[in-house]
């Protein structure tokens, strides 16, 4: 469900970009520093730091070869290459980072091991899907109202364990690293109507459009009838998404 990176950004990729921003003043890393984008993704975050971050140089690892694609065509200026976030290998930079990964990596404290071991100030942010990615909460409501089963598949519960200030700041200090602090990031997310906020969710990309795709249509459809009814219905459907932040250094 990772490999289609149009896709992506049409559902969660565009409102990367705003709360990348405001992460990068978060960490306040000096110009001329090397950079590692470590799940990057279609580029969102590797894009950022190099309008705002005056790095020396930004590299992105992921490991989707169809997100490093869409990310090579849209930020020329950095370097991609495939890579996991729990093996990092022989690279090492001045800064590493991770956005909006660390919920989808199997092994969370072995990530943050690896970003400690090979980055000097170490950072990264997720979306709180508990409740503060409203699009999403709204979804999975509405989705769990339709289908009782679609519990198992909520973000919310599922990522606690990564996407919730406690936790990331124990693996942060777990990991050995010193002077951690942890701020939320909050951005808005503003759609022309319903179906701008809909239709990305039909894409297959991302864990709600992924379990969208194994409903039968009456369900899918009952799912679509009951957002509607539960969001404006004229004019502008004006949300907001916050992150978690955490930063510390080696």
């Amino acid at each position: 469900m990772w490999d289609l990176g149009e896709a992506y950004e049409s559902y969660v990729g565009r409102w990367s970009r705003p709360v990348a921003v405001e992460f990068l003043r978060f960490l306040d890393v000096p110009p001329g520093r090397t950079w590692l984008d470590v799940g990057c993704g279609t580029g969102a975050l590797t894009e950022t730091v190099l309008a705002h971050a005056e790095p020396a140089s930004v590299t992105g690892v992921d490991p989707s070869s169809g997100f490093l694609e869409l990310a090579r065509q849209r930020v020329p200026g950095a370097s991609f290459e495939v890579g996991d976030a729990t093996d990092l290998g022989a690279r090492e930079a001045d800064v590493v980072i991770s956005g909006l990964v660390l919920s989808f990596v199997p092994d969370a404290s072995r990530a943050a091991a690896e970003f400690a071991r090979v980055g000097k100030c170490v950072g990264s942010y997720v979306w709180d899907y508990t409740n503060g990615m409203q699009m999403m909460r709204l979804f999975w409501d509405a989705a769990i109202d339709v289908d009782p089963a679609a519990a198992s598949h909520d973000e919310g519960p599922k990522f606690a364990r990564v996407c919730l200030p406690g936790p990331l700041r124990s693996l942060w200090t777990d990991a050995g690293l010193r002077d951690v602090e942890v701020a939320g990031l909050v951005v808005p997310t503003v759609f022309r109507d319903f179906d701008d906020y809909w239709t990305p969710f039909l894409g297959r990309t991302g864990a709600a459009p992924a379990y969208l795709a194994t409903l039968p249509d009456e369900q899918r459809d009952a799912v679509r009838d009951l957002l509607r009814s539960r969001l404006p219905a004229h004019g502008p459907i004006e949300l907001t998404a916050r992150a978690w932040a955490v930063r510390g250094s080696r």
